[in-house]
């Protein structure tokens, strides 16, 4: 079997022409109704990308007033500006106001925007690579989710400072071979996961209030994290909480202890397995093993009691 070498992308352009710096964007960025101005700057513009279809690495400096709107798009993307004034407004939302050099997650839906005189720094994911390294860490690729609201603690930041810093090393003069594009591209995922933690259709709306930002974390790394050997005192870490507040935090939202929560999130996770696998060939013991479940009559016993009929059971619906 042969594989196509993936395309490279590597787009470098600058333009003094005003209106043609702003069609170039808009093209680029499936923008609508967007307007361009003179500042008291003198105008320039440069817009460079590298990269391949999965991930690119890209740069905008326009010297001007920038508005207008992005529509829905395939990818996820990450900009923080390093120079300038930026805001931008989901849909039904408050103006985010960005902060320089702090990330921003490019709301899935869509946005309008207002930049001012800046330079900007983006790292653009395509949504089917974020999906195939999501399910890879045990997420539903199909209802893939980010939570742009969220926002990223000092360990998250520095992770992905340091993923963007070798990405950037690697990638940047264009020169890097496909294979090790394919492995910046895998590192990029996997370092937006980490920043923006894929949201689960399960979370209780109790935890999108304010008060409840820090047990969202947690419930959040739990649902990323799942398939490792996570305990009570890392999720006390990531919540930045006390064990004894983060198991009143639990015990409250939830009726049950952290570690409780997690065993429920890794019994759904083996359903999921179980349904989509082929009870002619799928090991209900494997799976189990996979997932952490190492005694099979516990298991067994356990699975029943959180879903309501036995393993057995549900691995013969999937047929």
């Amino acid at each position: 079997m042969t594989h196509p070498t993936p395309t490279r992308v590597q787009v470098d352009s600058q333009s003094d022409d005003l209106d043609v710096a702003r069609d170039l964007l808009a093209e680029e960025y499936a923008g609508s109704e967007w307007r361009a101005e003179r500042t008291d700057e003198p105008f320039g513009f440069r817009f460079r990308a590298v990269g391949d279809a999965a991930m690119t690495l890209r740069t905008i400096r326009f010297d001007g007033h920038l508005s207008g709107t992005m529509s829905r798009s395939d990818d996820h993307m990450v900009q923080w500006t390093t120079r300038g004034r930026a805001t931008i407004t989901p849909p039904g939302e408050e103006p985010i106001v960005m902060e320089p050099g702090r990330p921003q997650l490019w709301p899935q839906s869509g946005a309008g925007f207002d930049y001012r005189d800046y330079d900007q720094r983006l790292v653009q994911v395509d949504r089917s690579a974020l999906r195939e390294v999501a399910g890879e860490r045990g997420s539903d690729p199909e209802s893939l989710q980010l939570d742009h609201r969220v926002r990223p603690d000092d360990r998250a930041l520095q992770v992905w400072r340091n993923a963007v810093q070798l990405i950037s090393h690697t990638v940047l003069d264009g020169k890097a071979s496909p294979l090790l594009q394919a492995e910046m591209g895998r590192l990029g995922a996997l370092a937006l996961l980490e920043l923006y933690p894929v949201v689960s259709a399960t979370l209780p709306n109790e935890l999108l209030l304010p008060r409840n930002a820090h047990l969202r974390r947690a419930v959040e790394y739990v649902h990323e994290h799942c398939h490792l050997p996570i305990t009570s005192t890392d999720l006390a870490q990531v919540a930045s909480l006390s064990l004894r507040a983060l198991q009143h935090a639990f015990q409250r939202t939830f009726d049950c202890s952290p570690n409780a929560y997690i065993r429920r999130v890794r019994l759904d996770r083996v359903r999921d397995d179980l349904l989509r696998g082929d009870p002619a060939t799928t090991s209900i013991a494997e799976v189990a093993k996979h997932w952490g479940f190492g005694h099979a009559g516990r298991f067994s016993a356990t699975y029943h009691q959180q879903h309501g009929e036995y393993p057995r059971e549900t691995l013969r619906r999937s047929a």
